[in-house]
């Protein structure tokens, strides 16, 4: 451990567009935040080929582009941007306390504030086509994607609420959606189960995996499999969307922070705030429901504003009582 301990006055831990957003507010308000950016830099945008849907890219753009210039901008105000990972963190109990970090298992670092915006990362099959052709045709997210399959044949994986879901987003756009579900039922809400049963164009398999993704640069097709009788069969889609879930990365803070049961950091009503007084959390750490990037960027923009708000009654504290 390094001997030499840093002190910063707002540390961002995660560089997606919650963290750089977070951080463009935070340079502007004076905070000289210091931004690590975590094992994924740019976050989950940057394994995305086209961002149709933020707000100012009338032509649109490509993710790892976005987040380039989204760093630049966080930048140009002067916020410090590093490689790094943080290992270990220790948040204060009190109003005014001071929160201790470690980066990459060697650098002590001691803040003021700390806006977590480690972002969450969607569960994937883990099947070597699914992975080679992730952003290919395979995706995550049908509401961020699903455009670019209007009138076209896809499947969806998954049997929750966010697969029906987004199979009936899907639905509207695309001619054809075919939603394989592992189990002879799925673990969907009735009333979201009703939805689906009930769309002309959704077709569902039960007992049915996928086995293999099919095609060379793009999606063509899915070789199927039903794990009750092992037969396998082909269909021809362009695009496959996984709805399994989102895990999100926020391992490092549990026990010391609020959170639900599936790891997402549990927010007081209308802000960022944590159950640790100066510890603030943005992005998809925190949202569960909408996990879009403007939807990220919005609370990191919230999260700097509380940060700022948090320090200037601490420092108004101090001088009333010195």
């Amino acid at each position: 451990m390094s001997e030499q301990v840093e002190r910063v006055k707002t540390l961002i831990i995660g560089s997606g567009p919650a963290g750089y957003t977070a951080a463009i507010y935070a340079s502007r308000a004076d905070l000289k935040p210091v931004l690590y950016t975590g094992m994924e830099p740019g976050g989950q945008l940057t394994t995305t080929t086209e961002v149709d849907n933020f707000p100012g890219y009338p032509e649109g753009i490509d993710g790892p582009t976005m987040m380039i210039q989204l760093q630049q901008q966080a930048e140009r105000f002067g916020t410090d941007v590093r490689i790094g990972m943080v290992t270990a963190a220790t948040f204060s109990d009190e109003v005014g306390g001071i929160h201790k970090v470690t980066i990459d298992d060697s650098k002590e670092i001691e803040a003021e504030t700390v806006i977590i915006s480690t972002g969450a990362t969607a569960k994937y099959l883990n099947i070597p086509s699914e992975q080679r052709l992730r952003g290919g045709g395979v995706s995550a997210c049908a509401v961020c994607d699903g455009f670019f399959y209007k009138g076209q044949e896809v499947a969806i994986v998954g049997a929750g609420d966010t697969a029906a879901e987004e199979a009936s987003y899907l639905a509207n756009i695309c001619k054809k959606v075919t939603m394989l579900v592992r189990k002879d039922h799925m673990r969907a809400s009735k009333a979201m189960q009703h939805r689906v049963n009930s769309i002309e164009n959704i077709e569902i398999l039960y007992n049915t995996e996928v086995d293999e993704v099919l095609g060379d640069q793009v999606v063509e097709g899915l070789r199927i499999v039903n794990n009750q009788t092992n037969e396998k069969s082909e269909i021809s889609v362009t695009g496959l969307f996984i709805a399994i879930g989102h895990k999100p990365n926020t391992d490092i803070f549990k026990g010391q922070l609020d959170m639900d049961e599936t790891g997402y950091i549990i927010t007081q009503p209308k802000s960022t705030k944590t159950n640790k007084p100066g510890v603030f959390a943005s992005g998809d750490a925190q949202d569960k429901i909408y996990r879009q990037a403007v939807t990220a960027a919005g609370t990191g923009c919230m999260a700097a504003l509380d940060a700022e708000r948090y320090l200037a009654a601490v420092e108004s504290k101090e001088m009333m009582t010195s």
